[in-house]
């Protein structure tokens, strides 16, 4: 199966200069809770997530209209293309503890966003490419809470 068979292309991006309220605005306006971060209307250099502005503006003694997107996006930027096997994307959720994969073409261009809810919605319970399973699976490496303990238990 193919990453682009169940991702989601219909996603709303957000200009790397604007302000927490205007994305804030984004996700209520379009059900959302990621925006991919655009640099120049083109170049996809963060994503922002309603936890991301949440806690920015808890963090710091300014309205959220005064506070970028640059400064509290999550600038580590995992993604994978629309051609991708899905068992790849499954992957780097697993590997890097993220609920969602921006889908870009090979110029880097954003062509949608795999999620968790994508995994989920798709799944099925035969075997298959993305059984029930596969998607526990990946639910359960990505909510592994990390603890210093857990850390070091696992580095030595």
């Amino acid at each position: 199966m193919k990453v682009k068979e169940i991702m989601t292309t219909d996603v709303t991006p957000c200009d790397l200069n604007a302000n927490l309220a205007v994305a804030a605005q984004a996700m209520w306006e379009h059900d959302c809770g990621v925006l991919p971060v655009l640099k120049d209307g083109r170049e996809l250099v963060g994503l922002i997530t309603d936890r991301d502005i949440c806690m920015g503006t808890a963090t710091r003694d300014r309205h959220p209209s005064q506070i970028s997107v640059e400064e509290v996006m999550s600038g580590q930027v995992y993604s994978v293309q629309p051609e991708d096997d899905l068992q790849l994307a499954l992957e780097a959720m697993q590997r890097h503890k993220i609920r969602r994969l921006p889908v870009v073409d090979s110029e880097g261009e954003l062509k949608g966003l795999l999620s968790i809810n994508d995994l989920v919605l798709n799944a099925k319970e035969q075997k298959s490419d993305l059984s029930y399973g596969v998607v526990i699976k990946t639910l359960q490496a990505i909510g592994q809470h990390w603890t210093p303990i857990a850390a070091a238990a696992t580095n030595k």
